[in-house]
């Protein structure tokens, strides 16, 4: 199939894709009746996917409620690189918490809210892995069991990126950072350690939880939208590959995140109450390895002294995310499972 790349063309915050394209097709980043809730300037990586995860999400959250709304950011990537004091990048109502306690602000926010009687006014958390999957887990699981009027964000880029790319509990098995050495014979991080945040919220059969990645902004958007219908505790997980800490080229952000869903390694999905409603299909089955060679986090596992045997383990877990989530069209699956990606039983 031929296809021709998108361009943009960046002034300030203003940005549209290829003006060859009919407006159908296009994907408009900025235009009057945007928010653009994340202003020029900041100082985000070169091909930062939080950047831009975190600007989309905000603005559909914008639109789904008028304007009302009030955002918490925890203390890390996103808000050191968007309000470097006496600045900031951010066109909302925003906040700063602590690295561990933005859920519970955004809790008494929203109650403050409530109080006030203002209650068209909608509160949304945000924090990355390491103060949400980590550092904030007690303060977010008890908003999730209180039911809290919140949706909560995470712009999980798997490692505490801010202050030197070590471990958190999201950093995937085998990946190398400042802190899992790739030494020995399991080198970079440990198998069986972790945890797998959109599960743990379902678990709290709070009112709606989804996964979404910056490969599909379209898709990020209508979740965030749907969120917003819903009120009660809430849970968006958002996949933001990081160049500098992933070791991946900054120009295939996008690419590195599709091929995470493509492989199966991270399942996009929605859930309501618990249950699951939909996920989005793998369009085109990819191997881990396409995945892993990308990024130098990686690296070890190939070169002068490759390690298929942890490659095929990380195959496993996109099978069984597969398995789990249903990710494959059932022909497609049987064709494949025929082929070439075995399934452990």
């Amino acid at each position: 199939m031929t296809t021709r790349p998108v361009r943009f063309y960046q002034v300030g915050s203003f940005a549209v894709g290829n003006r060859l394209l009919g407006d159908e097709e296009r994907t408009v980043q900025s235009n009057s009746e945007r928010t653009n809730s994340i202003d020029s300037g900041h100082r985000a990586c070169q091909g930062c996917g939080e950047a831009l995860g975190a600007r989309y999400a905000l603005d559909a959250a914008m639109r789904a409620t008028n304007g009302q709304l009030v955002a918490v950011n925890a203390t890390g990537c996103l808000e050191v690189f968007s309000t470097p004091y006496p600045e900031t990048s951010w066109r909302i109502a925003w906040m700063h918490s602590l690295f561990g306690n933005a859920p519970a602000v955004a809790t008494g926010v929203a109650a403050a809210l409530r109080v006030k009687g203002k209650t068209d006014v909608r509160v949304i958390g945000q924090g990355g892995d390491g103060g949400t999957v980590d550092i904030g887990f007690g303060c977010l699981s008890g908003a999730a069991e209180r039911g809290e009027e919140i949706l909560f964000m995470v712009v999980d880029n798997e490692g505490y990126m801010n202050t030197g790319v070590q471990r958190s509990a999201a950093t995937p098995p085998a990946a190398r950072t400042a802190t899992t050495e790739i030494v020995g014979p399991q080198p970079g991080n440990t198998f069986g350690q972790g945890k797998d945040l959109p599960r743990i919220a379902m678990a709290h059969d709070v009112a709606y939880v989804a996964t979404a990645t910056v490969a599909d902004l379209h898709d990020l958007e209508a979740k965030v939208e749907r969120a917003m219908q819903f009120h009660g505790a809430r849970y968006l997980h958002i996949l933001v590959p990081c160049p500098l800490g992933w070791g991946s080229a900054s120009n295939e952000t996008i690419h590195v995140a599709r091929l995470a869903k493509e492989t199966g390694l991270f399942p996009v999905f929605e859930a309501e109450y618990g249950v699951v409603t939909s996920v989005s299909k793998i369009r085109r089955r990819t191997p881990v390895e396409e995945y892993l060679k990308l990024q130098k986090r990686f690296a070890h596992l190939f070169g002068k002294n490759p390690r298929p045997d942890i490659v095929m383990r990380l195959q496993e877990i996109a099978n069984r995310n597969i398995e789990r989530y249903g990710l494959l069209d059932e022909e497609e699956y049987v064709a494949r499972h025929a082929a070439s990606f075995e399934v452990p039983v």
